[in-house]
C-alpha cells in the first residue's frame, strides 16, 4: 500500500526513511498505521536495522560528528602499587543518523523512540587508558529523535592507568586522564566534540560523589588532540580529572596516636635522668610504638616512600636515641660514683661555654651548675663530692685532663653537667620536632 487512502475509510500514516549508501540510493516507505493504538511495529524499521553495519551518512566523505560527555559517579579504588584508578562513569554519546527521519505529525505525534542498541550502528568510542575489557550491561537502548539524532547512555566501570604520586599521603592529590578516541575511524570518518561544557560535567560529577568514599573531586579540565598511528590520524578528547584524598581517617588512626606516643616520650624527660624507672618506661613506649606501626601498616601505601613514612621513621629514631641517651646517662652516673674518666679538653671547653662562658674551670662545684640550673644532688644515690675527695687519697689538688688543678669532685660535677646538658638538648629537639610536625600537617591539610 503506497501513497493513498485505504479501503473502508481507514486513515493510514506513513514514515519515509531515506537510506543512501556509498554509490547507491534507496528510498522506502514504512507503514505507520496503528502506532497510536498498538505501539511501534519493529518491522517498520527493519530496513534500518539491516544497515547497522554501515556508518549512517549520505555521503561517505562526510565524517560523523560524535559528541561526548560523561558523569563521574564513583571513585571505587586507587591502587598505588599497580598505578591504577578504578572509577564508574556514565558515558553519553550523541550523533546524527542520516538514515532516519520522520514527521511527527504523520506518525501519531511521536517525537522520540527508544530502539535496542544492538540493532543500530554505534560509534566505537573507548578510553585509551583503560586496562580492562568494556563490560557494558546487555539490553541497552538508544534514544532516536524524529530528526535522526541518536543519544546513547551507558554505564562503564573503568580501570585505567594513572600516574600516582603518593609522597604527600594522606594529603595527596592525584591527576588522572580519560582519553576518548575511536578505535577504527580516523579523522576522515569521525570527529569528536562535546554537547556539554566542562563545568557542567564537573558540577554534576561532584554532586554525585561528594558523599562517597575517601576521595573527593577537585575539578575536570579538557583538551583536544590528534593521535597519529602510522599514517592514520585519530581524533581525541582528553579529560584531566583532579581528585584529592580525604585525610581524616588517616589523621585519626595514624598521626594522632603517633603524636601522643611521642609526646609521652618527651614528657619522660621530667623523670630524673638517673632514675631506675626511666629506662624501662622508654623501652615500654618503644615496644608500644613498634606494635602500633605493625597494626597500622595496612593503611600505608604498599609502594613508594610517602612523607608519613619518613615521619614515622623519625619518631622511631628519636625514641631510640632517647633510650640510648638514658642508658648513657645511667652509665655516667655509675662511673661518677666509682672512678670518673678524664674529660677531654674540647668537651670541657664546650661545657663551660654552654653552661657559663665566664666561669673558670676552678669554679666551685656548687656554683658551676648554675648555668644549667642543676646541682650534684640530681644524681640519684650519688655521694657528695666532698665525700668522694676524702675517700680518694691524693685527689685534692690533682691535675685532671682538660683543667689543671681540678679535683675529682669537680670532675664528677662536670660529668653530671654534661649528662643534664644532653638531656636538655634532646628534650628541645623533641619539642622542635613536634612543633614542626604539627605545622606541616596543618599546612598540608589546608593546601
Amino acid at each position: 500500500m503506497e501513497g493513498g487512502w485505504p479501503a473502508g475509510g481507514g486513515f493510514l500514516l506513513y514514515l519515509t526513511v531515506n537510506l543512501l549508501l556509498p554509490g547507491k540510493g534507496d528510498t522506502f516507505t514504512i507503514n505507520c498505521s496503528g502506532f497510536d493504538q498498538h505501539g511501534v511495529d519493529p518491522a517498520a524499521f527493519q530496513a534500518v536495522f539491516d544497515r547497522k553495519a554501515f556508518r549512517p551518512v549520505i555521503n561517505d566523505s562526510i565524517p560523523t560528528c560524535v559528541n561526548i560527555s560523561f558523569t563521574l559517579s564513583a571513585i571505587l579504588e586507587v591502587n598505588a602499587q599497580l598505578q591504577l584508578l578504578t572509577s564508574f562513569l556514565w558515558m553519553n554519546l550523541m550523533w546524527d543518523n542520516a538514515f532516519i527521519s520522520w514527521n511527527p505529525e504523520e506518525c501519531a505525534s511521536i517525537n522520540k523512540l527508544t530502539v535496542s542498541a544492538e540493532n543500530l550502528w554505534l560509534p566505537d568510542i573507548f578510553i585509551v587508558e583503560s586496562m580492562d575489557v568494556d563490560r557494558a550491561p546487555p539490553g541497552l537502548t538508544v534514544f532516536v529523535s524524529s530528526e535522526g539524532q541518536m543519544t546513547y547512555d551507558r554505564p562503564v566501570r573503568v580501570t585505567s592507568i594513572c600516574n600516582l604520586d603518593i609522597f604527600y599521603f594522606p594529603f595527596d592529590q592525584q591527576n588522572c586522564t580519560f582519553t576518548f578516541s575511536s578505535f577504527l575511524y580516523t579523522v576522515d570518518s569521525m570527529l569528536l566534540g562535546m554537547d556539554k561544557e566542562v563545568w557542567e560535567i564537573t558540577d554534576t560529577s561532584r554532586n554525585l560523589i561528594q558523599t562517597q568514599g575517601e576521595w573527593e573531586l577537585l575539578g575536570i579540565n579538557k583538551a583536544t588532540a590528534k593521535m597519529l598511528v602510522g599514517s592514520n590520524l585519530y581524533d581525541q578528547i582528553m579529560f584531566y580529572v583532579a581528585i584529592r584524598r580525604r585525610p581524616s581517617l588517616y589523621i585519626i588512626n595514624l598521626l594522632v596516636p603517633s603524636g601522643f606516643l611521642v609526646a609521652i616520650d618527651a614528657l619522660s624527660f621530667y623523670l630524673p635522668a638517673e632514675s631506675e624507672t626511666r629506662a624501662p618506661f622508654k623501652i615500654t613506649l618503644l615496644l608500644g610504638y613498634n606494635v602500633f606501626l605493625l597494626m597500622m601498616n595496612d593503611l600505608l601505601p604498599a609502594t613508594g616512600t610517602p612523607l608519613i613514612s619518613v615521619y614515622f621513621a623519625l619518631c622511631l629514631s628519636l625514641m631510640v636515641i632517647s633510650l640510648l641517651e638514658t642508658i648513657f646517662i645511667i652509665h655516667l652516673s655509675h662511673m661518677a660514683t666509682t672512678q670518673p674518666p678524664p674529660m677531654p679538653w674540647w668537651l670541657h671547653s664546650l661545657l663551660l661555654n654552654c653552661a657559663s662562658p665566664r666561669k673558670c674551670c676552678t669554679t666551685a662545684p656548687g656554683k658551676g651548675n648554675k648555668g644549667l640550673g642543676l646541682t650534684l644532688t640530681h644524681l640519684h644515690g650519688m655521694k657528695k663530692p666532698v665525700e668522694l675527695v676524702e675517700k680518694v687519697p691524693g685527689a685534692r689538688g690533682t691535675g685532671l685532663n682538660g683543667c689543671p688543678g681540678s679535683t675529682k669532685a669537680q670532675l664528677v660535677d662536670l660529668w653530671v653537667q654534661f649528662s643534664h646538658m644532653m638531656d636538655t638538648l634532646l628534650f628541645r629537639l623533641y619539642l622542635l620536632f613536634m612543633a614542626t610536625s604539627i605545622i606541616t600537617v596543618i599546612v598540608l591539610w589546608n593546601t
